[in-house]
């Protein structure tokens, strides 16, 4: 069956379809119906289900001979380290851990904040709260002091498992000292506190609060999994950005169960056993999802990286990983496909591996530009395909479903919506609009399996962020058009459209035109604040890195090419060439900080930015431009 019929299926009957779904999933008590549209617009999925998350993560796998299969390999160039672990090594592991929080205190329903780097403890520590029904959030390693303050004080975890440390290419990041900083901070106390000592950093414990994360489980008895709800939630996950009162997305255990299962096979093509590496972060939804719970769910093998795409050693980082490991699918971000690309325009580091186990290379997180698409082809040698998805649905909107039919890739498209998502594309009134035209992207209600049916304690502000804009439909927040062949395109965010004299442009349709100079390694624009024409574009160049050309040089071909693609419409007039841009720790490109640096608006550096020091080099060139005075 191919993907227009498997989407049929869906739309025709979708409780049967996920009900199908679900027969993968190890159920305690099996549900006997899929949506739960009691409390619409807030819809539950598998409610009267009973089931454990790290049961059909690990101990299903152990129970039909497959402990023997490496669960995860730890890959860690910044350690000089690699260690592979089964699945009977995970499931004795994780026991011992949920043993040990269990004889703390900590039973179902109870939060923990996880904050640790990328090591396999940190996939332990989910899965030993998943074990005892208690709920996670994992905060990203090395976070600041007051903003893990306001998520100690959101979700009121009882305990906090931390590492001593974590280890960048040239510097440790103390992690301790930051946590200690935070729980003085906070209103709220956790009981305790588990230590991961690394050798790297040995941390001073707090006495009477502290616990080492090996002491505290010795002599203890493993834990068994412990049955919960269908609507159970199994993590918080605070979205990145969010300042003041976070936003803490939540998943339901059985949807995150079914819906994750599905799309290891439907999306990324891959069976038991089979290497998968998601090159993300256990602080990011990526890393929830495909780093720790979907490939472990369908009994393969995940990768836990500790590096960087360049710089540990070098921009080769990769595909040596991919090579030694035997990588199938690999997952990564655009914006470290462009890091690469940067550093090794020629892909000359490719050719000293042996990629032949590479089958698809996944793309998410930024918009991928046809550019860095056709680079990543050109040397892979393998489809390296876009999808589109958020913090929120925790799994792709629309992909390509190479394990059900590998459509034609157009490049700049995610491809095709995925069942359980009917995307439409909307007007500023909530009318559809028709094909090729730039609207709004929304999803008919309801959501499918794995999507966030709420925020924690604010359900109000979920309703209001998400549902209150357009009656009936999930606001995505990105614009974007359909095609005649129902390809969706995705190009901004709905604030990075900009309107320039009456005429409502995509960022990244420009962005698109200047990623394809061929001294353009990265870029970005923006719109900023123009008295006659309401905003006016301004783009940011990075060139790849053995670029001697003049810059003055670039911009003005630059503009020149934008006048030709997208016409004088496009009034792009103005460029400047920087060394970098400003990022999330995720890759996206922090677009918002720039426009209100640009507008002399106040302005914060976002707790989940990289280096906020690129901000003041932003500034600088702004100034050169005449902007930014204040």
């Amino acid at each position: 069956m191919g993907y227009a019929e498997t989407y049929a299926e869906w739309k025709a009957d979708p409780d049967a379809f996920w009900m199908r779904a679900a027969e993968q999933i190890d159920w305690i008590e099996p549900p006997t119906r899929a949506l739960d549209d009691s409390r619409a617009p807030l819809y539950e999925w598998f409610t009267d289900a009973r089931v454990n998350t790290c049961w059909n993560a690990v101990d299903r796998h152990v129970e039909a001979g497959r402990g023997d299969v490496l669960a995860i390999i730890h890959d860690s160039p910044v350690t000089h380290l690699k260690r592979g672990i089964t699945f009977r090594e995970l499931q004795k592991r994780v026991a011992s851990l949920a043993g040990a929080l269990r004889a703390k205190g900590v039973t179902k329903g109870d939060r923990v904040i996880i904050y640790m780097p990328m090591v396999p403890e940190a996939l332990e520590a989910m899965l030993a709260c998943a074990r005892l029904g208690a709920i996670h959030s994992v905060v990203f390693g090395g976070f600041a002091a007051a903003e893990l303050a306001v998520r100690i004080d959101d979700c009121t975890p009882k305990a906090i498992i931390a590492a001593s440390c974590g280890v960048e290419p040239n510097r440790i990041v103390h992690y301790k000292p930051l946590l200690d900083a935070a729980i003085d901070m906070a209103g709220h106390k956790p009981d305790f506190c588990v230590i991961l000592q690394r050798e790297q950093e040995v941390a001073k414990l707090v006495e009477g609060r502290d616990v080492a994360w090996h002491a505290f489980q010795f002599g203890v008895e493993p834990a068994e999994c412990v049955p919960v709800e269908g609507n159970h939630p199994a993590y918080i996950l605070y979205t990145s950005g969010t300042t003041g009162a976070p936003k803490g997305v939540v998943r339901a255990t059985a949807g995150h169960l079914v819906a994750l299962n599905w799309t290891m096979k439907a999306i990324y093509d891959m069976e038991p056993a089979e290497v998968f590496w998601a090159a993300s972060d256990v602080g990011w939804v990526v890393g929830h999802s495909y780093i720790c719970y979907a490939p472990l769910i369908a009994g393969c093998t995940t990768v836990v990286f500790e590096g960087k795409p360049v710089g540990t050693p070098d921009a080769g980082t990769f595909w040596r990983v991919i090579s030694e490991n035997r990588v199938k699918s690999f997952f990564t971000a655009p914006t470290a496909l462009r890091a690469i690309k940067r550093d090794d325009p020629k892909g000359e580091l490719v050719q000293d591996y042996n990629l032949r186990h590479l089958r698809i290379c996944f793309l998410a997180g930024e918009r991928a530009d046809p550019d860095t698409i056709e680079w990543a082809q050109r040397h892979l040698k393998v489809p390296v395909v876009d999808h589109w998805w958020q913090t929120e649905t925790g799994w792709a909107i629309a992909a390509n479903p190479m394990g059900i039919e590998r459509l034609p890739v157009k490049l700049g498209s995610p491809s095709v919506p995925m069942p359980g998502y009917d995307v439409q594309v909307l007007d500023e009134g909530g009318h559809p609009v028709s094909p090729g035209t730039l609207g709004a992207i929304a999803v008919r209600l309801p959501l499918p399996p794995g999507t966030l049916p709420t925020l924690w304690n604010a359900e109000d502000r979920f309703r209001k962020s998400y549902l209150g804009h357009f009656p009936g439909y999930y606001e995505t927040g990105d614009a974007g058009y359909v095609d005649q062949d129902g390809y969706l395109y995705i190009m901004a965010r709905t604030d990075d459209v900009i309107n320039v004299a009456g005429h409502r442009l995509s960022t990244g349709a420009m962005e698109e035109v200047l990623a394809s100079h061929p001294d353009v390694a990265e870029c970005a624009v923006i719109g900023v604040a123009d008295a006659l024409k309401g905003q006016s574009p301004l783009g940011f160049l990075c060139l790849n890195k053995n670029s001697a050309r003049d810059h003055g040089e670039v911009v003005r071909e630059c503009i020149a090419l934008m006048r030709e693609k997208i016409g004088p419409v496009a009034d792009f007039k103005r460029a400047v060439v920087v060394d970098r841009l400003p990022k999330t720790r995720s890759g996206k490109i922090l677009r918002g900080t720039m426009v209100k640096i640009a507008d002399n608006q106040p302005w914060k550096a976002p707790a989940t930015i990289d280096d906020p020091a690129i901000l003041d080099e932003i500034t600088l060139a702004l100034q050169s431009l005449g902007l930014a005075r204040g």
